[in-house]
Protein backbone atom coordinates (compact mmCIF):
# COMPACT_ATOMS: atom_id res chain seq x y z
CA UNK A 1 0.00 0.00 0.00
CA UNK A 2 1.55 3.60 -0.77
CA UNK A 3 1.32 6.54 1.16
CA UNK A 4 -0.84 9.39 -0.01
CA UNK A 5 1.15 12.30 -0.05
CA UNK A 6 -1.21 15.12 0.02
CA UNK A 7 -2.59 13.81 2.97
CA UNK A 8 0.90 13.29 4.49
CA UNK A 9 1.22 14.51 7.91
CA UNK A 10 2.93 18.15 8.21
CA UNK A 11 6.85 17.82 8.44
CA UNK A 12 7.92 19.15 12.07
CA UNK A 13 9.42 21.90 10.98
CA UNK A 14 9.25 26.03 11.81
CA UNK A 15 10.83 28.52 14.33
CA UNK A 16 12.10 26.95 17.77
CA UNK A 17 9.16 26.98 19.87
CA UNK A 18 10.83 26.57 23.29
CA UNK A 19 11.02 29.80 25.50
CA UNK A 20 14.33 29.03 27.20
CA UNK A 21 13.76 31.89 29.88
CA UNK A 22 10.41 30.56 30.93
CA UNK A 23 11.92 26.78 31.06
CA UNK A 24 14.37 27.93 33.32
CA UNK A 25 11.30 29.79 35.66
CA UNK A 26 9.82 26.42 35.51
CA UNK A 27 12.47 24.53 36.89
CA UNK A 28 12.70 26.78 40.06
CA UNK A 29 15.91 28.62 38.30
CA UNK A 30 16.84 32.46 37.72
CA UNK A 31 16.52 33.58 34.31
CA UNK A 32 19.00 36.00 32.94
CA UNK A 33 18.15 38.80 30.70
CA UNK A 34 20.03 41.51 28.47
CA UNK A 35 19.04 44.59 27.59
CA UNK A 36 20.98 47.74 25.75
CA UNK A 37 20.15 51.23 24.90
CA UNK A 38 20.01 49.66 21.09
CA UNK A 39 19.30 46.00 20.51
CA UNK A 40 19.98 44.60 16.45
CA UNK A 41 19.79 41.34 15.25
CA UNK A 42 23.75 41.99 14.96
CA UNK A 43 24.10 42.76 18.32
CA UNK A 44 21.77 39.60 19.19
CA UNK A 45 24.14 37.69 17.39
CA UNK A 46 26.99 38.72 19.65
CA UNK A 47 25.24 37.98 22.52
CA UNK A 48 24.03 35.00 21.55
CA UNK A 49 27.06 32.50 22.85
CA UNK A 50 27.64 34.10 26.28
CA UNK A 51 24.71 32.20 28.02
CA UNK A 52 21.83 34.50 28.59
CA UNK A 53 18.63 32.90 28.54
CA UNK A 54 16.28 36.29 27.04
CA UNK A 55 16.83 39.67 25.47
CA UNK A 56 14.72 42.60 26.69
CA UNK A 57 13.82 44.58 23.34
CA UNK A 58 12.70 48.29 23.67
CA UNK A 59 9.70 49.59 22.48
CA UNK A 60 8.84 52.17 25.40
CA UNK A 61 12.09 53.71 25.34
CA UNK A 62 13.55 52.36 22.89
CA UNK A 63 13.72 51.64 18.87
CA UNK A 64 12.02 48.30 18.37
CA UNK A 65 9.09 48.91 16.17
CA UNK A 66 6.90 46.28 14.45
CA UNK A 67 8.86 45.66 11.14
CA UNK A 68 12.33 44.74 13.05
CA UNK A 69 10.53 42.56 15.14
CA UNK A 70 10.63 39.44 12.56
CA UNK A 71 14.18 39.64 12.25
CA UNK A 72 14.95 40.59 16.31
CA UNK A 73 13.39 37.29 16.96
CA UNK A 74 14.93 35.10 14.35
CA UNK A 75 18.03 36.34 15.69
CA UNK A 76 17.07 35.44 19.08
CA UNK A 77 15.78 32.05 17.73
CA UNK A 78 19.16 30.88 16.41
CA UNK A 79 20.61 31.05 19.78
CA UNK A 80 17.95 30.06 22.00
CA UNK A 81 16.94 32.75 23.34
CA UNK A 82 13.88 34.18 24.80
CA UNK A 83 12.92 37.61 23.24
CA UNK A 84 10.97 39.67 24.90
CA UNK A 85 9.21 43.14 24.16
CA UNK A 86 8.29 45.79 26.77
CA UNK A 87 5.41 47.44 25.07
CA UNK A 88 4.61 51.51 25.98
CA UNK A 89 1.28 50.35 27.10
CA UNK A 90 -1.50 47.22 27.73
CA UNK A 91 -3.22 46.99 24.41
CA UNK A 92 -4.75 44.13 23.66
CA UNK A 93 -4.06 44.29 19.90
CA UNK A 94 -0.62 45.42 20.59
CA UNK A 95 0.01 42.29 22.49
CA UNK A 96 -1.40 40.09 20.23
CA UNK A 97 0.70 41.80 17.40
CA UNK A 98 4.05 41.42 18.98
CA UNK A 99 3.54 38.05 19.85
CA UNK A 100 2.30 37.50 16.01
CA UNK A 101 5.28 38.79 14.62
CA UNK A 102 7.53 36.56 16.99
CA UNK A 103 8.68 37.02 19.92
CA UNK A 104 8.08 35.08 23.06
CA UNK A 105 7.21 37.04 25.83
CA UNK A 106 5.64 40.59 26.84
CA UNK A 107 6.35 43.21 29.48
CA UNK A 108 4.11 45.45 30.16
CA UNK A 109 5.37 49.05 32.39
CA UNK A 110 3.75 50.74 35.18
CA UNK A 111 1.00 48.10 36.34
CA UNK A 112 -1.27 49.42 39.25
CA UNK A 113 -2.63 46.15 40.61
CA UNK A 114 -3.94 42.80 39.70
CA UNK A 115 -6.95 43.56 37.44
CA UNK A 116 -3.98 45.15 34.84
CA UNK A 117 -2.71 41.69 34.86
CA UNK A 118 -5.88 39.28 33.99
CA UNK A 119 -6.16 41.84 31.36
CA UNK A 120 -2.78 40.75 30.20
CA UNK A 121 -3.16 37.19 30.30
CA UNK A 122 -6.84 37.89 28.72
CA UNK A 123 -4.86 39.37 25.87
CA UNK A 124 -1.65 37.29 25.31
CA UNK A 125 -3.47 33.88 26.04
CA UNK A 126 -5.39 32.01 23.55
CA UNK A 127 -8.92 30.29 24.63
CA UNK A 128 -9.66 28.92 27.17
CA UNK A 129 -7.16 30.93 29.32
CA UNK A 130 -7.41 33.91 27.56
CA UNK A 131 -9.01 35.82 24.11
CA UNK A 132 -6.09 36.59 22.13
CA UNK A 133 -6.86 37.51 18.61
CA UNK A 134 -6.33 34.07 16.73
CA UNK A 135 -3.48 34.91 14.32
CA UNK A 136 -1.79 32.62 12.26
CA UNK A 137 2.13 34.59 12.95
CA UNK A 138 5.73 32.90 12.13
CA UNK A 139 5.83 30.70 14.86
CA UNK A 140 2.31 28.53 13.55
CA UNK A 141 4.50 27.85 10.00
CA UNK A 142 4.47 24.05 9.82
CA UNK A 143 3.25 23.43 13.16
CA UNK A 144 -0.97 22.70 13.35
CA UNK A 145 -0.64 22.14 16.96
CA UNK A 146 -0.23 25.86 17.86
CA UNK A 147 -3.24 27.26 18.77
CA UNK A 148 -2.98 24.19 21.35
CA UNK A 149 0.44 24.41 22.34
CA UNK A 150 1.51 28.44 22.19
CA UNK A 151 0.28 29.38 25.83
CA UNK A 152 2.85 27.30 27.39
CA UNK A 153 5.16 29.12 25.63
CA UNK A 154 4.45 32.80 26.17
CA UNK A 155 6.06 34.43 28.80
CA UNK A 156 4.24 37.53 30.85
CA UNK A 157 6.24 39.90 32.95
CA UNK A 158 4.87 43.08 34.64
CA UNK A 159 6.77 45.80 36.34
CA UNK A 160 5.86 47.13 39.65
CA UNK A 161 7.51 51.03 39.63
CA UNK A 162 5.31 52.98 42.46
CA UNK A 163 4.89 52.35 46.06
CA UNK A 164 1.14 52.13 45.11
CA UNK A 165 1.81 48.69 43.16
CA UNK A 166 4.10 47.70 45.37
CA UNK A 167 1.59 47.73 48.41
CA UNK A 168 -0.28 44.76 46.42
CA UNK A 169 2.52 43.41 44.84
CA UNK A 170 1.31 39.94 46.17
CA UNK A 171 -1.93 40.11 44.80
CA UNK A 172 -0.29 40.77 41.90
CA UNK A 173 2.47 37.57 41.83
CA UNK A 174 -0.60 35.42 42.20
CA UNK A 175 -2.67 36.19 39.24
CA UNK A 176 -2.91 32.73 37.55
CA UNK A 177 -0.67 33.03 34.24
CA UNK A 178 1.91 35.58 35.34
CA UNK A 179 5.41 34.74 35.07
CA UNK A 180 7.47 37.34 36.28
CA UNK A 181 6.70 40.67 38.61
CA UNK A 182 9.26 42.61 38.29
CA UNK A 183 10.34 45.42 40.46
CA UNK A 184 12.13 48.56 38.51
CA UNK A 185 14.37 50.42 41.03
CA UNK A 186 14.56 53.74 38.77
CA UNK A 187 11.06 54.44 38.37
CA UNK A 188 10.49 53.39 42.37
CA UNK A 189 12.97 55.50 43.34
CA UNK A 190 11.17 58.87 41.62
CA UNK A 191 7.69 57.56 42.63
CA UNK A 192 9.11 57.69 46.61
CA UNK A 193 10.62 61.23 45.38
CA UNK A 194 14.39 60.11 45.12
CA UNK A 195 14.38 60.17 41.31
CA UNK A 196 18.14 59.72 40.04
CA UNK A 197 18.82 57.25 43.41
CA UNK A 198 18.01 53.80 43.09
CA UNK A 199 20.82 53.42 45.68
CA UNK A 200 18.36 55.28 48.17
CA UNK A 201 18.67 53.56 51.48
CA UNK A 202 14.82 53.88 51.42
CA UNK A 203 14.92 52.55 47.53
CA UNK A 204 16.71 49.27 48.53
CA UNK A 205 14.58 48.30 51.81
CA UNK A 206 11.43 49.15 49.46
CA UNK A 207 12.99 46.86 46.68
CA UNK A 208 14.34 44.03 48.77
CA UNK A 209 11.08 43.95 50.65
CA UNK A 210 8.92 43.99 47.42
CA UNK A 211 11.38 40.64 46.44
CA UNK A 212 10.64 38.71 49.31
CA UNK A 213 6.84 39.38 49.82
CA UNK A 214 6.67 38.26 45.81
CA UNK A 215 8.98 35.64 46.38
CA UNK A 216 6.47 34.06 49.34
CA UNK A 217 3.79 33.84 47.43
CA UNK A 218 4.48 31.32 45.62
CA UNK A 219 3.26 32.64 41.74
CA UNK A 220 5.14 34.70 39.84
CA UNK A 221 8.58 34.54 39.96
CA UNK A 222 9.84 37.92 41.52
CA UNK A 223 12.46 40.05 39.17
CA UNK A 224 14.35 43.60 39.22
CA UNK A 225 17.47 45.58 37.65
CA UNK A 226 20.87 43.48 38.29
CA UNK A 227 23.91 45.88 38.22
CA UNK A 228 27.55 45.03 39.11
CA UNK A 229 28.16 42.33 41.90
CA UNK A 230 24.45 42.41 43.46
CA UNK A 231 23.46 38.73 41.72
CA UNK A 232 24.01 36.81 44.94
CA UNK A 233 22.43 39.01 47.60
CA UNK A 234 19.00 39.36 45.50
CA UNK A 235 18.96 36.16 44.55
CA UNK A 236 18.90 35.40 48.39
CA UNK A 237 16.06 37.55 48.61
CA UNK A 238 13.76 35.62 46.52
CA UNK A 239 14.55 37.24 43.17
CA UNK A 240 14.25 34.62 39.97
CA UNK A 241 14.49 36.94 36.59
CA UNK A 242 18.11 39.41 36.56
CA UNK A 243 17.71 41.83 34.17
CA UNK A 244 21.12 43.28 33.32
CA UNK A 245 22.19 46.32 30.82
CA UNK A 246 24.93 45.93 28.34
CA UNK A 247 25.37 49.86 29.17
CA UNK A 248 26.93 49.63 32.55
CA UNK A 249 29.70 47.28 31.41
CA UNK A 250 30.35 49.70 28.56
CA UNK A 251 30.89 52.84 30.65
CA UNK A 252 32.85 50.76 33.41
CA UNK A 253 35.21 49.46 30.64
CA UNK A 254 35.53 52.24 29.26
CA UNK A 255 36.29 54.38 32.31
CA UNK A 256 38.88 51.75 33.06
CA UNK A 257 40.80 51.53 29.71
CA UNK A 258 40.50 55.55 29.02
CA UNK A 259 42.10 55.84 32.87
CA UNK A 260 44.85 53.40 32.16
CA UNK A 261 46.01 55.08 29.05
CA UNK A 262 45.64 58.93 30.31
CA UNK A 263 47.32 57.59 33.54
CA UNK A 264 50.64 56.34 31.44
CA UNK A 265 50.20 59.35 28.86
CA UNK A 266 50.72 61.62 32.10
CA UNK A 267 53.45 59.47 33.33
CA UNK A 268 55.39 59.24 30.39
Amino acid sequence: MTSDPEHAPLPAWGPPRANRAKRRLAAGGVATVVAGHSMSADSIDFLGPHGFDAVWLEAEHGPADWERLGDLSRACDLWGLSALLRLRTLGPSLVGRALSLGVHGIVIPQIGGADQVRALVEAAKFAPIGRRGVSRGRRSYGRPDFLATDNDETLLVVQIEDPDALAHCEEIAAVPHLDVAFIAPNDLAQAMGFPGQPGHPEVVAAVEQGLARIAGVGGAAAGTLCSGDAGPRLIGLGARFLYVSTDAWVAQAAAAWLGSVRGAERGA
